[in-house]
């Protein structure tokens, strides 16, 4: 079929994910290839100290990006999507969003990004002897409890982003079990939350005296392929406001963003590992075994078929780099010169290679918001240098893309080089890898491992998510998750492999050992550079 009657025939399948910067949807037909996308641009905001997006820009960005999407579809194949084969939801993962009975929301989205619980996650790693890290759902209500928040006793639900979408279009309340190990920990035998750690959970938080345990208000947890409801007439409404689709559509479990990047990228096999890099970062490696001990830089999350990961998170990547291009944008309008923004990002990623290994001795620091693996609770993006350092665009460039994966590193060193975790194969995907073989050699270099990209790096989560609903309804010989990506999406396509030089390796340590030493840099800065 030609992706028309693809299309006409209600047989392409509809991936949504809200990212940080951008709401994107993929459409893929039956061959799960892409054949049209939507998107929508939006924003964090902080409000009364919390990183937060409202619930009114929630649905206004889905909608417009569905509504991005129709319009696409009509522009290139001159139909109306009426129906579907399946849809799938996915969001930034974490976070905390609470309802009562009447489904209001109890206080404004708390983003992954806010770092006011660290008390909170400090004495539940205690108490589970397991690293929660300060993004989790459970380290969030847990705070608002230390911190006697009214709200507390009347939750009925606490979802994530992407749990709270599937909810609103469905009616069910669950979450794919990737997801679900960002809320509490999963046991990966049985697949759902950590009995022992739920008990703890109650017996800790019982002189409360709160209407609820903690399993009477989590999602339930699902894994790939499962069965997770049908998007109703209010759904379809919600979805496309236009009116065009139809309702009874089924909808997979939703995911978490790391979960639709391992899909993405093929890493849902043991010994495969994807780093994602965007707006925020991580690393996900696919253990063989647990890890000797918890380690306060990696979160133990699952596949989105259970199997566990170790997952170095961090909660900075490109958006300085963002922030610079778009001051070079501006020098060149300046000047009279018009320069397509996609162009420009090309070229500075490309001066970047020209840069000295270890950039000249030029640093960066792109805290925009606090990050938890070098224990800060706020940013302040900073520029280092000395009078002697070697200040040129390509170093300047070097030093940025470096430092977009610095803390990445640090968290993986613990994998490699203490725990001796054994990885084949680790793919990159994401905004920090559109220029081809730019950020794939910097994170080569920066790992001392092979890295490979594919053609569909730039499509990211929400394909991922789209091929999640396309495992539940085109999967007739019922292979698991790792082999029907690896037969029937990649069809052994791995991608194009960069490998580490000696030169590039060495330049980076270099680069990060000054990183490490000039922490305290940014750490002043934090302290005595108020927002």
């Amino acid at each position: 079929m030609n992706p028309k009657q693809v299309i006409q025939e209600g047989k392409a399948v509809l991936g949504i994910e809200f990212g940080s910067t951008r709401i994107k949807a993929v459409l893929i037909d039956q061959d799960n290839n892409p054949i049209a996308q939507g998107s929508h641009t939006w924003e964090n905001q902080l409000v009364d100290g919390l990183w937060t997006y409202s619930i009114e820009a929630i649905w206004f960005g889905l909608q417009d990006c569905y509504a991005d999407l129709r319009k696409n579809v009509l522009e290139q194949y001159d139909t109306e999507i009426e129906t579907l084969a399946a849809i799938g939801i996915s969001a930034m993962m974490h976070g905390y969003m609470a309802f009562n009975q009447k489904q209001e929301i109890l206080v404004p989205f708390r983003t992954w990004r806010n770092t006011n619980t660290g008390k909170a996650a400090a004495e539940l790693s205690e108490l589970f002897n397991y690293n929660i890290p300060l993004r989790w759902s459970i380290s969030h209500l847990y705070q608002c409890i230390l911190d006697n928040e009214e709200h507390v006793k009347d939750i009925d639900f606490l979802t994530t982003l992407a749990g709270y979408i599937h909810w609103q279009i469905t009616g069910q309340k669950v979450l794919g079990v990737g997801d679900a190990s960002g809320m509490i920990p999963v046991d990966p035998k049985t697949k759902t939350y950590d009995a022992t750690m739920v008990a703890r959970f109650d017996k800790l938080i019982e002189p409360k005296g709160y209407p609820w345990k903690l399993l009477d208000i989590l999602p339930k947890s699902l894994v790939a392929g499962e069965n997770a409801g049908f998007l109703t007439p209010a759904g379809a409404q919600k979805l496309d406001i236009s009116g065009h689709l139809k309702p009874g559509i089924p909808v997979c479990p939703p995911e978490g963003d790391a979960g639709t990047g391992m899909v993405a990228t093929n890493a849902v096999k043991q010994r495969t590992g994807n780093v994602s890099a965007g707006t925020s970062s991580f690393s996900m490696i696919v253990l063989e075994k647990e890890l000797s001990k918890p380690y306060e830089m990696i979160d133990m999350v699952t596949t989105p078929d259970g199997s566990l990961v170790a997952m170095v998170h961090c909660n900075n990547c490109t958006s300085d780099i963002n922030a610079w291009v778009k001051i070079f944008k501006e020098y060149a309008e300046l000047l009279g010169v018009e320069q397509d923004t996609n162009t420009l990002y090309t070229r500075l990623f490309n001066i970047a290679l020209k840069g000295d290994p270890d950039c000249g001795g030029l640093i960066s620091y792109n805290y925009i918001s606090g990050e938890p693996v070098t224990g800060l609770a706020d940013g302040r993006p900073l520029v280092v240098r000395s009078a002697n350092d070697k200040f040129n665009l390509a170093n300047f460039m070097r030093a940025h893309l470096y430092g977009a994966i610095g803390v990445l590193k640090l968290g993986n060193d613990i994998l490699l080089k203490e725990e001796h975790v054994q990885v084949d194969r680790i793919t990159g995907h994401g905004g920090y890898f559109t220029t081809k073989g730019v950020g794939q050699r910097m994170l080569a270099a920066a790992l001392n491992s092979p890295i490979s990209v594919m053609e569909t790096a730039g499509e990211g989560g929400a394909w991922g998510i789209a091929l999640l609903a396309s495992y539940v309804v085109n999967n007739p010989d019922h292979l698991n998750l790792a082999d029907y990506l690896d037969k029937v999406v990649f069809a052994g396509n791995a991608g194009v492999e960069v490998s580490p030089t000696p030169e590039d390796v060495e330049g980076f340590n270099r680069y990060l050992e000054n990183y490490k030493a000039d922490l305290a840099i940014e750490q002043a800065a934090v302290a005595h550079h108020k927002l």
